[in-house]
């Protein structure tokens, strides 16, 4: 236990790290608001300390060999938000950020139970239609729960059920299920998606018949946006879906025909809701619309930045609490504000290293359906953060996309430590695997991915494992252990 223990000296090394850095904010807002120290900064940091503690413990038992950098970024990343919470609620004279402390726990009590019981990554393929009816079963539940409890029927997006005090919003957790799901389709049906079609401008195009998947998750990305009145979440699972798409196949074309259903999709679903045309309107002059309410929003976080400029106001020096919720869909402008360019640029690196991370474990990942979850899972995550950072700046129109890690909500939270649990088992599984030696293959010896450009850059595509050809006309390339 102490030799694995030590093997993971890296992660721990950083946890330490990130400890220090929330216990200087937490010190330096005190300080700017004229408090005094007491013993709730020690309590935050303590327990920042112990249940960081507990999951990198949890690793060293479960998984020594997984990614030592993705647990504390996602853990600075935490903090950051935290802190920014904390400092809201000294403004605006509110207690969120214990509810957030209280999530982070049990999130973490959940990455723990993950790590510990999910044995192989390739597991969650023998389950993964069971994971498909239930991700679609839990991005319906809100516009049912809305029709069965009407009070809770309003104008705004039908993306969360309530249930006394404790909201949950289901489609967190959906699209890591339907990720997983569409995963083991591509796997399954990669032939499907690979069949030489239509030639046009250069691009090899599928046949009209092989369109079924891809029409089939437009149809449900379209169905989400126009009964929960909502384009993010339908935006974030059509993108990703459609990049694992196009990292399985390499064709381009599948991403000319995407982004032609989404223009249809965005256009169809902004004719019939109200809201997502006040937010377009409020994306092209928010101005224009500061005095009826709309724009104040935007225009509010947009002053903010501008008034922190590049190096920031100073921790608590700003006024992000004038800014509605600020403390979760508009956090990223909170920290631009008090934080400047340079802390937003931080926190932007940070999911930089997060995402390629995540996409480095796809790569070393020797089976298919590992490999297309982990660069599903890291893509999803690439996406949000850059529609949220759009949406903040006026560049892309306000979807209502949480920040990962950061924004205030347990099931934001819940479920982005749920998809970095599988990760680091991926990247746990893998190590492994490559610890242990290359199998013995009478097939032959493995082809070397370096010398064909397309096989290093999109390994999905030629699929050039142990004991598999390269050829993609044949029926079934599928690993054993995928198949299991």
């Amino acid at each position: 236990m102490f030799r694995e223990a030590h093997a993971r000296g890296l992660e721990l090394a950083l946890l330490v790290f990130s400890a220090v850095i929330l216990g200087i904010a937490l010190i330096a807002l005190q300080l700017s608001q004229g408090n005094d120290l007491d013993s709730e900064v020690g309590i935050l940091v303590g327990g920042y300390i112990l249940v960081f503690g507990f999951a990198h413990l949890v690793l060293c038992l479960k998984a020594p060999n997984a990614d030592q950098i993705m647990l504390p970024v996602a853990a600075m990343l935490n903090a950051i938000g935290l802190v920014m919470i904390y400092r809201i609620d000294l403004a605006a004279e509110t207690t969120r950020s214990n509810s957030q402390v209280m999530w982070t726990v049990i999130a973490l009590v959940i990455f723990a139970g993950v790590i510990w019981f999910l044995k192989s990554h390739n597991s969650l393929q023998n389950y993964a239609f069971l994971l498909g009816l239930g991700g679609l079963i839990l991005s319906a539940l809100p516009i049912v729960w809305a029709r069965v409890f009407p009070s809770e029927l309003t104008a705004d997006a039908q993306v969360w059920i309530s249930i006394g005090p404790i909201s949950i919003q289901p489609g967190e957790f959906a699209k890591i299920m339907l990720l997983i799901f569409f995963a083991a389709l591509l796997v399954n049906k990669r032939a499907l998606f690979s069949v030489a079609g239509y030639r046009f401008l250069g691009m090899q195009f599928p046949r009209l018949r092989d369109l079924g998947p891809i029409l089939l998750v437009w149809g449900l990305a379209i169905l989400i946006s126009i009964f929960q009145n909502d384009f993010g979440p339908a935006l974030l699972l059509f993108g990703t879906v459609l990049g694992m798409l196009y990292m399985a196949t390499g064709r381009a074309s599948w991403l000319v025909l995407g982004l032609g259903l989404a223009i249809i999709g965005a256009w169809g679903v902004f004719q019939i809701s109200d809201k997502i045309q006040d937010r377009f309107t409020n994306f092209l002059d928010p101005l224009a619309t500061y005095d009826e309410g709309t724009g104040y929003q935007l225009s509010q976080a947009l002053f903010g930045m501008s008034f922190g400029g590049l190096t920031g106001t100073g921790l608590g020096e700003g006024y992000p609490q004038v800014v509605p919720v600020s403390y979760a869909d508009f956090i990223m402008s909170s920290i631009g504000e008090e934080l400047g360019f340079v802390g937003l640029a931080a926190v932007l690196m940070l999911f930089a290293v997060f995402v390629t991370r995540g996409f480095i474990i796809a790569l070393r990942t020797p089976d298919s359906f590992g490999k297309l979850v982990a660069a599903g899972l890291s893509l999803t995550i690439a996406i949000q953060v850059f529609v949220v950072t759009g949406g903040i700046s006026k560049l892309l129109p306000m979807t209502g996309l949480t920040t990962p890690f950061m924004s205030h909500g347990g099931s934001s939270l819940l479920a982005n430590y749920v998809l970095l649990a599988i990760l680091l088992k991926i990247s746990h599984d893998v190590n492994t695997r490559k610890a242990a030696g290359p199998p013995q293959d009478p097939a032959g010896p493995q082809a070397d991915p370096q010398a064909d450009p397309q096989t290093s850059l999109n390994p999905v595509v030629n699929n050039q494992y142990p004991g598999q050809y390269p050829d993609q006309s044949h029926a079934d390339q599928t690993p054993k252990e995928a198949r299991s």
